[in-house]
């Protein structure tokens, strides 16, 4: 029997669980597993911020490295309510993963800080931002591990970020964060990257399984700056969005919604409520689709509710979308997981591009970022596809498999000091 709970699946052994089932299809011992099984490094910080009042309020903040095995790590900086660190650490090995699918000189990493942003002005969010850098300054670095916005932060964040590492080191190193304003060293397309590539895993995913994306019906969880490129891109595509949702509500037709008149309404009313027939996030959950895009957090599809769910596709636009007992079940319904280390990887691949260019203070035009992320991400998605043919696996287990072969090699080189 599985247990319900949306956060059942985020914890070490429901990630070592699926690690495990991809052994087989590798040449990767249970001994080279143990490099994997415990993070580089873990730290928990304690923030003390003055906020606008004049008191002074304690929050907690947290950072992960898992691996360094394959470059130097990197990985978001999330702001939001009850963030602990054990968390932190899941994510920051699933970001391993996705860099080694990616084929990325990168290691994975996480971290942030236990707080609603929505509840502090901008001045205390710029002070609580500089003063979790500063603490973490000795670190960070773009030679050590890199900071990317994640859940509640977003470029104005990564620009404190960079400011503050910099102002404390004396030095103009851009390479620290990415996400980052143009101006500061930021990348064309950083923002629409995840969903971007979503949409073009999506279309290499129903090509291979014979199926058209013309006319597919398909649903948004989670219609954020992923969930609405991803959106487009699929309409682009011929697809037929049927509804999205958002942390306030949701939008739906039959019909397909009209996008660019929801982005407006959406600019204008901040949500998606409000416009075309209104339903509720879990409804939208239920509806018998062949695509659903899960973009908000980690643990959309639990054990409680995956029951409801009939999308013949599940394509996880976020990390952990969906957790493991609850892939079980979508398995025995019959629908096909597009995993996340492919799904989201458009996201990965354009931070790694920002970094690249910070190193080399040469910058790519836009249509040249774009050109790259496309080709990098048909290169990850059309691997972990041979992967599974050739093993006769799901998409998932080959990705896992892919990655771990990566990580082992790159372990098995360095070998073990001293």
């Amino acid at each position: 029997m599985y247990l319900s709970g949306r956060s059942s699946g985020l914890n070490w052994q429901g990630l070592m669980e699926q690690l495990e089932q991809a052994l087989p299809h590798t040449s990767v011992s249970e001994q080279s597993l143990m490099f994997f099984k415990h993070p580089k490094r873990s730290v928990s910080l304690s923030l003390p911020v003055r906020m606008d009042d004049g008191r002074v309020q304690v929050f907690r903040g947290f950072r992960s490295v898992h691996s360094i095995a394959l470059g130097p790590s990197m990985g978001g900086i999330r702001y939001k309510t009850g963030l602990n660190g054990h968390e932190c650490e899941v994510l920051a090995a699933i970001m391993t993963l996705k860099h080694a699918v990616a084929d990325l000189p990168l290691g994975g990493a996480k971290g942030g800080i236990d707080v609603d942003p929505a509840t502090l002005s901008e001045a205390e969010l710029q002070r609580l931002t500089r003063r979790y850098t500063s603490e973490l300054v000795e670190l960070i670095g773009p030679r050590e591990d890199i900071l990317a916005p994640d859940v509640g932060t977003s470029e104005q964040v990564m620009a404190w970020v960079l400011d503050t590492y910099n102002e404390n080191l004396g030095n103009n190193a851009l390479g620290v964060a990415v996400g980052k304003p143009i101006p500061l060293g930021g990348n064309y397309g950083s923002k629409d990257a995840r969903g971007h590539g979503a949409a073009v895993v999506a279309g290499r995913v129903f090509e291979e399984r014979g199926d058209s994306m013309h006319s597919a019906s398909v649903a948004i969880f989670g219609y954020g700056d992923a969930g609405r490129r991803c959106a487009e891109g699929l309409q682009e595509r011929g697809a037929r969005i049927v509804a999205v949702s958002d942390s306030a509500g949701g939008a739906y037709d039959s019909g397909g919604l009209h996008l660019s008149q929801l982005r407006a309404h959406r600019e204008l009313l901040g949500s998606v409520q409000g416009f075309a027939t209104a339903l509720t996030p879990a409804e939208l959950l239920s509806l018998d689709v062949d695509l659903l895009v899960l973009a908000s957090d980690f643990g959309s599809i639990h054990a409680g509710n995956v029951a409801d769910v009939r999308a013949r596709y599940v394509l996880e636009a976020t990390s952990r979308a969906v957790l493991p007992e609850a892939e079980r079940n979508l398995k025995l319904q019959g629908s096909v997981v597009i995993p996340d280390l492919i799904a989201s990887v458009g996201g990965v691949i354009a931070n790694y591009l920002e970094w690249v260019q910070d190193a080399s203070n040469f910058f790519w035009q836009e249509e040249e970022i774009l050109s790259a992320i496309d080709a990098r991400v048909l290169v990850a998605v059309n691997a972990v596809l041979e992967c599974s043919r050739l093993h006769q696996t799901d998409l998932r287990t080959a990705a896992y498999a892919l990655a771990l072969e990566k990580l082992h090699n790159a372990s098995t080189l360095r070998g073990v000091y001293p």
